[in-house]
């Protein structure tokens, strides 16, 4: 059963809350679409509140993945908090956005995604670094997540990972003109320093660059 969160506090004593442990069941019909919150070694994690720089940046990719994804008929376009469990043995993970492509659409349950997504991205904020790079570098390699955006706006820095042949990921840069060529979403660039200007490009316009306007 849901077990419930245990407050302790005193004048002199900060807040503890108890982790709140569940199966993953559970966890499904306890989580609402409003809770940004991951299913991880069977206890419940809250992630903190993101920037605005975050949000706008992640706005962004969204529109484009959905206009190239809609008008290209390739899949479906999820963002957080929507879960995603790659395997029965790995955690639950809400990433910011990802993509199934249109012959995996049968892994779309009504509020979860039960196998990997085609492509994910995760947009870095300070309190995320270690978990992006690592606990869910590895969970969504392992899980079979195809493509992999990395990105960290307070650094400036994109990184793009695809899963080889030897089921690992191999780091992908963007070519000679800083552009990224994705390769799940095949067709779609990005010119990465759009990511960075003080006002990111309209949407027409990278559409523009796309051909498909």
């Amino acid at each position: 059963m849901v077990q419930e969160l245990k407050v302790a506090s005193s004048k002199n004593l900060p807040t503890v809350v108890s982790p709140l442990k569940m199966t993953y069941e559970e966890f499904l019909q306890w989580a609402d679409d409003k809770q940004h919150v991951e299913w991880v070694n069977g206890e419940v994690v809250f992630m903190g509140t993101v920037s605005s720089l975050h949000q706008i940046i992640g706005s962004f990719l969204i529109a484009l993945f959905r206009i190239w994804v809609e008008t290209k008929n390739l899949g479906e376009i999820r963002y957080d908090p929507f879960n995603m469990k790659t395997a029965p043995h790995l955690n639950g993970r809400s990433p910011d956005i990802l993509f199934v492509a249109k012959e995996n659409l049968a892994r779309l349950k009504k509020n979860y995604l039960e196998g990997p997504a085609d492509l994910v991205v995760e947009i870095i904020s300070p309190e995320s670094r270690v978990r992006d790079r690592g606990e869910k570098f590895y969970e969504y390699e392992e899980g079979g997540v195809r493509e992999y955006w990395l990105i960290d706006p307070m650094r400036k820095k994109a990184e793009f990972y695809c899963l080889g042949e030897d089921k690992t990921y191999e780091a992908i840069t963007p070519d000679e003109t800083g552009v990224y060529h994705s390769r799940t979403l095949a067709g779609l660039t990005l010119k990465v320093d759009w990511l960075w200007q003080e006002s990111l490009p309209p949407i027409l316009d990278v559409v523009k660059t796309w051909g498909l306007i």
